[in-house]
């Protein structure tokens, strides 16, 4: 396994229990981190998950758009509540993955979050993310 996939490894490693983290936060500034900050975590999350399995620098760019574009995505799709979806969000994965609610305002975190993960992972990645 290359010096890239390992960094990334533990960058997602260490994102799960940080968004958790965020998510359930209860002190000062909780607004702020129970909703963009774990917001932010989810798409550092994803960017590195597929960063893993694809492993390639030259296409972070292009992971973290597709993921901002899917989050987006489902963003949206949380619009949409027929009884089958509802009741896949109603457990913890579910709300997890796909959320429970639309708001406008997690949207600019969105981006946000697939920003810091291709700066992130572009410095972690280095040159030797091409293995």
């Amino acid at each position: 396994m290359s010096l890239a996939r390992r960094r990334t490894l533990v960058v997602l490693l260490l994102t799960v229990p940080v968004g958790l983290a965020l998510k359930y936060w209860a002190g000062p500034g909780r607004w702020w981190l129970n909703n963009w900050g774990a917001s932010v975590a989810y798409e550092v999350f994803f960017v590195s998950l597929v960063f893993l399995v694809v492993g390639s620098r030259a296409r972070l760019g292009a992971i973290a758009i597709g993921v901002c574009a899917g989050t987006v995505a489902l963003e949206f799709l949380q619009l949409w509540q027929p009884s089958w979806l509802m009741a896949v969000r109603s457990t913890f994965p579910g709300q997890a993955v796909l959320g429970n609610a639309f708001s406008w305002r997690d949207l600019p975190a969105y981006p946000l979050g697939c920003w810091v993960a291709w700066w992130l992972l572009g410095r972690l990645a280095g040159r030797d993310s091409s293995e």
